[in-house]
């Protein structure tokens, strides 16, 4: 298991005022992060632009040094194990500037695999395999500078692999990917997981892939950890419920509000396209019962949908209760 206990790191930023003189300023990147990265677990971290989410991926890859707490690999210290802790991680980033352009696929994870200290047997099986597996392996010899974006991504997932790490670092992986080759990522993904029991975390602007990837999720700002928990017990903790929205035609409203006080579920009433837009809150939706409540008084049911809380709602949210405590 990778974990980190109370994580700190700051940054002091100096800003000109005139030609002699500047002011000092400083950020807390971090602020007592503490999180678990459990084998075949996947685990989200979620944050605007300026959370400390790279931050954090930096103190979790040996890349930064945290001004305190500590950081373990199965009970050691990664920075008193650096080459050990090294061998067993890996990270693979969004965008295209993570891997050499002017060498071709095979040169590119021979050379990171050398870094790794892999014998050359050792490289040439594992990039035959994983330039297999990424439909790559006919490309093998073309230049990366040829390469699509889509191309690209999928070598620089190779050179993440190249080591076989037992935890894996994922910052903005599908970032400017199309459809097709996103959803190819994401299954990837969720294989290197539950196949082979990989620990990795996430991190992610598009709250949807959160949501189908994610076992548990830590909601940062500011450096400092909102909430935590299953998608399921975030939403629980915000009170985020499910809605159920009808459209009823224009009636008096006066009549279906004293209606709707049969129901034990919190509601809203508002005008929307030339009908009544109601608001059910309920977390068991009975769409049948709806529907034969008002058939009982002739009122027709226009449209009727359910909604579903979303990790975008949570996230906007917890900001919004964070700022009220």
């Amino acid at each position: 298991m990778l974990e980190a206990v109370n994580l700190y790191k700051h940054y002091t930023t100096k800003t000109r005022l005139g030609l002699f003189k500047s002011e000092k300023q400083t950020k807390q990147a971090t602020n007592d992060i503490s999180l678990t990265i459990p084998p075949g677990k996947i685990i989200g971290v979620l944050g605007e632009n300026g959370a400390g989410k790279t931050t954090l991926i930096k103190m979790l890859t040996t890349l930064l040094l945290p001004d305190s707490g500590t950081i373990l690999l199965d009970g050691e210290d990664i920075n008193q194990q650096l080459k050990k802790t090294r061998q067993r991680i890996n990270m693979i980033a969004g965008g295209e500037r993570n891997i050499y352009w002017r060498l071709n696929a095979m040169e590119n994870l021979q050379y990171f695999g050398s870094l790794y200290e892999l014998s050359k047997s050792e490289i040439d099986r594992r990039s035959e395999q994983l330039l297999k597996q990424l439909d790559l392996w006919e490309k093998r010899h073309i230049p990366v500078e040829q390469f699509s974006k889509g191309m690209k991504q999928r070598l620089q997932i190779a050179k993440g692999l190249i080591n076989d790490p037992d935890y894996l670092f994922l910052d903005e992986p599908t970032l400017g990917l199309d459809v097709q080759i996103a959803k190819e990522l994401r299954q990837t993904i969720k294989r290197l997981s539950k196949e082979e029991g990989k620990g990795i975390l996430l991190t992610t602007h598009y709250m949807a892939e959160a949501e189908e990837l994610c076992d548990y999720i830590y909601i940062i700002d500011n450096g400092t950890i909102l909430l935590s928990g299953s998608k399921e017990e975030i939403f629980s903790q915000l009170d985020l419920t499910r809605q159920v929205v009808f459209n009823l035609p224009i009636l008096d409203r006066e009549t279906i509000h004293s209606y709707l006080l049969q129901w034990s579920e919190p509601f809203e009433i508002s005008e929307k396209n030339d009908a009544l837009e109601i608001r059910l809150f309920t977390n068991q939706p009975d769409l049948r019962k709806i529907i034969n409540f008002f058939s009982d008084k002739n009122i027709e049911v226009l449209q009727i949908e359910i909604v579903n809380p979303t990790l975008e709602t949570a996230l906007l949210a917890s900001k919004e209760r964070g700022r009220a405590t």
